[in-house]
């Protein structure tokens, strides 16, 4: 008997627990006053973009990944969420169009200055860009942290599971968390950095407004 194979776009999305979807509630509540549309980059099968659409009007999600976006294309959920394949570096999306720009576990596959560079480019003066990303540790000096990480991961673990992302995933990642606060003070002036407990750290960048031209 051909075992059953459990149809991901039936896994009710507050069921679903890992690394990536715990941070989630801090990209929603980045999502800046006003904002009408917003894109998010490696959007894999679509959680995230199904959660912003809830209180943003128009999403966007682009991932490189075939199968991830036709599972999110299939979901039930999908509604009018606009699903891009390609790649988010080149693809022809306008300059200035977005009001949020979330990447989530995907900065790691990209050349993070070029990439944090398009994120800004992308956004309207005042819009936010919001990033959870992964970084190595730097060791032995953050063995504490990796200590205290593993204890965090099994609690949750054996309350919540493990939900398996469809995407692909780059291991380890190229950059350290040092080197990534680093590309950010370069790159997004003014950024918010933070390393989260659970092998991640967010990036959470506002756009400044533009000078007003005197009279």
């Amino acid at each position: 008997m051909t075992p059953l194979v459990p149809d991901e776009r039936l896994v009710p999305d507050e069921r679903r627990w890992n690394h990536n979807l715990h941070y989630h509630p801090l990209i929603v509540g980045a999502v800046p006053a006003g904002c009408t549309r917003a894109l998010d980059v490696g959007c894999g099968e679509g959680t995230l973009t199904r959660r912003l659409r809830v209180v943003v009007p128009d999403v966007t999600g682009i991932d490189l990944h075939v199968e991830s976006i036709a599972l999110a294309r299939s979901h039930p959920s999908a509604g009018d969420i606009e699903y891009l394949v390609g790649d988010v570096l080149s693809y022809p999306l306008e300059p200035g169009s977005f009001d949020m720009v979330t990447v989530v576990a995907s900065l790691h596959h990209m050349d993070a200055p070029l990439a944090l560079a398009r994120f800004r480019d992308l956004l309207a003066p005042g819009g936010v860009l919001a990033v959870i990303g992964l970084a190595r540790s730097s060791l032995p000096a953050d063995i504490p942290i990796e200590v205290a990480a593993a204890i965090a991961h099994r609690l949750h673990r054996s309350r919540k599971g493990l939900w398996q992302q469809p995407s692909p995933t780059v291991w380890p990642p190229p950059e350290t968390y040092r080197g990534m606060r680093s590309v950010a003070e370069r790159v997004l002036p003014g950024a918010r950095y933070r390393r989260h407990l659970l092998w991640r750290y967010s990036l959470v960048w506002t756009k400044p407004p533009e000078a007003t031209p005197p009279d």
